[in-house]
């Protein structure tokens, strides 16, 4: 599992962009977002760059939090 802490991140609407950014990224399952402590578990075989840069591309910025 993955966990990836995303600050911006604050309604539901914000919720639902970064489910849809990083379903895009082949290799995601499991997509799990807190809004409480803004971040979001997941697995999958996708790679942690990919899946910040998709993030990013969306307007939320992300980093690994372990």
């Amino acid at each position: 599992m993955t966990t990836l802490s995303i600050p911006d991140m604050s309604c539901g609407h914000c919720k639902a962009a970064v489910e849809a950014a990083l379903s895009s990224v082949p290799g995601t399952r499991d997509v799990k977002v807190d809004l409480a402590s803004r971040s979001v578990t997941l697995g999958g075989t996708a790679l942690i760059p990919d899946l910040i840069a998709a993030l990013h591309e969306a307007g939320y910025p992300a980093t690994e939090t372990g």
